[in-house]
């Protein structure tokens, strides 16, 4: 164990555990480099490898397109790494290699990073929900709400929306406009629309070069499978049975990191694709480490492997955990929030 290790049995005990993890900060050039370069040229690869395929066969092609989605959320880790000041060491190259994967990954670099700014400031606190993260009810402010208003809340909870619909809208229609930043300056407006133009451009150039039809049979799959899969690991990083959520006077940002996100401990393959995102704990106790450096945070504090673990297998009954028991201080199904009883005042979302 790593002379730096530390336990993590309270507030104070997660404080210091982050003072600690700041050495890890420091990004590597070079390493950042390669990182963009053994992701996007295979990616791009496997874009001309899917077209050519067409002739042969689309199923050839759709099945090329799952390695290919896994490197578009690949793309996408880096973009975030780059939102956190965490890739690159000036923030100039961090923000503009964020914009220019957010064409390819559909997302304004900019009104994203500011939401998941929000996300990171106030993961965990029921006091402060809304912005960059999934919608979340305790059960009681369910159980208060009309028979129309928790069928909303049913179907969007429901896995062919959260997990197929959701992300679809999500990436191709609502990153689109940032209406939920409108009071927010400019800058979002610029940002989304700057972006927009630029994927305007990119799939003009492409649908030249290829065709309408070609272009829409290669990109559709690659872009619907990686937001779904985005979508899938986000979810997962915060919603799972142990979670930690809180009012704002028991709130606390090195409690709310360390116990509000999972280790998503994946095989190392997938691990590869998704960029580390699995150790999201720590990522949420010390958001400045760049991803490659995840993994050795874990080899010199090995306590941390086990703090909200999730195995694939697990993660996936996460999908039932759908409302937070204030009582029980654990996420439940609509099944188990049945013993719960309704406040004499109805909640309104």
């Amino acid at each position: 164990m790593d002379q730096h290790a530390i336990n993590i049995h309270t507030t104070s005990d997660s404080r210091a555990l982050a003072q600690a993890l700041a050495r890890y900060r420091e990004p590597d050039s070079a390493r950042s480099v390669f990182e963009v370069v053994i992701t996007a040229a295979p990616f791009a690869l496997l874009w001309v490898l899917i077209w050519a395929a067409l002739d042969a066969g689309y199923w050839i092609g759709l099945l090329l397109a799952v390695p290919a989605a896994g490197l578009l959320v690949r793309l996408f880790m880096i973009q975030h790494d780059c939102g956190h000041g965490s890739f690159f060491r000036h923030r100039l190259t961090n923000d503009w290699v964020g914009r220019i994967i957010g064409v390819l990954t559909l997302t304004p670099y900019d009104v994203w990073r500011r939401a998941h700014t929000l996300h990171h400031a106030g993961s965990g606190n029921l006091d402060r929900r809304g912005i960059g993260d999934i919608d979340t009810l305790t059960a009681r402010e369910f159980l208060a709400l009309p028979k129309g208003r928790r069928l909303l809340y049913r179907l969007y909870r429901h896995p062919i929306v959260m997990f197929g619909i959701g992300p679809a809208y999500l990436f191709i229609l609502q990153h689109r406009l940032p209406m939920g930043l409108m009071r927010s300056g400019w800058q979002p407006w610029i940002s989304a629309m700057a972006t927009n133009v630029a994927i305007a451009v990119l799939a003009a150039t492409l649908i030249w070069l290829v065709g309408v039809g070609p272009f829409l049979l290669v990109q559709l799959p690659i872009t619907l499978l990686a937001a779904s899969i985005g979508v899938w690991l986000f979810y997962v990083q915060h919603q799972f049975e142990d979670t930690f959520w809180a009012h704002d006077e028991r709130w606390n940002f090195h409690e709310a990191g360390l116990h509000g996100s999972s280790h998503y401990d994946l095989p190392i393959v997938l691990r590869w694709f998704t960029a580390n995102i699995g150790v999201h704990h720590v990522h949420h106790l010390c958001s400045r480490i760049p991803y490659y450096r995840l993994p050795q945070v874990l080899r010199d504090h090995p306590q941390l492997a086990a703090v909200g673990r999730l195995t694939l297998f697990q993660s996936l009954r996460c999908v039932r955990k759908v409302l937070w028991d204030e009582g029980r201080q654990k996420l439940v199904s609509f099944r188990e929030m049945a013993s719960v009883r309704p406040p004499a005042s109805p909640y309104f979302l």
